[in-house]
């Protein structure tokens, strides 16, 4: 899961930041509007955490741009203002929650494990493919009910064709799902197969098929087909 967190205030943004790794998620940060813009521009994301005081815009704006890119991301509106009236204008524009400073950082764990379920899961945190389950929750992986051991990036890549299956997934996508801005450093993308083949042998290893479709040319295809 990729989130984008956009708070001017750097001391809170880079504490959001660290915890929300923790908790396993990609985190990319942006201090200012401008920043946020391009990154919203070029990238996408799971969830998007939106402080609306900006010091150089406002981030209600950023909110129509969102909705105008048709972005499929959870918007949770995080702000000093408790305003009802920026807060119904924030809902008015897309976004999903609105958390007033200051706050728990565990309760944001929450809403965005809620959001997630809402948006992407249908509200279910145990995800089942055939004999292969994933707990968002718990973020572990089961084949034929034993637990499996993945690391952060391996669970990423197969919550990732979880979410997208039928679907073709270029390996550029998969690039930037994994790396988000770092992927511009890289000189190839061998590190996608590692990653690939290590999902596939220890699902096979614990008698498990193997979903993900090799789609020569175009990317990879996570289907039962």
């Amino acid at each position: 899961m990729k989130i984008l967190i956009i708070e001017d205030e750097i001391e809170l943004l880079i504490v959001i930041s660290n915890f929300l790794t923790k908790e396993n998620y990609i985190c990319e940060l942006a201090d200012n509007f401008q920043k946020a813009e391009n990154k919203l521009s070029i990238y996408e994301y799971d969830i998007i955490l939106l402080d609306i005081t900006l010091p150089d815009g406002n981030g209600l704006e950023l909110l129509k741009l969102i909705g105008k890119l048709n972005s499929k991301a959870g918007v949770i509106i995080i702000s000093a203002k408790n305003s009802t009236d920026d807060k119904i204008h924030g809902l008015d524009l897309g976004a999903d929650d609105y958390m007033t400073k200051p706050f728990q950082l565990s309760e944001l764990n929450s809403r965005i494990k809620a959001l997630i379920r809402r948006r992407q899961f249908d509200g279910n945190n145990l995800l089942t493919f055939n004999e292969i389950s994933i707990n968002t929750d718990s973020k572990s992986i089961l084949v034929n009910d034993k637990e499996l051991t993945f690391t952060k990036k391996e669970y990423d890549l197969l919550l990732f064709f979880f979410i997208n299956q039928n679907r073709v997934i270029t390996k550029e996508a998969l690039a930037e799902h994994l790396w988000d801005d770092n992927i511009d450093l890289a000189d190839n993308y061998d590190f996608i197969y590692t990653h690939l083949n290590n999902i596939r042998r220890k699902i096979k290893t614990a008698g498990g098929n193997d979903y993900i479709k090799t789609i020569y040319g175009m990317g990879y295809k996570f289907t039962e087909l």
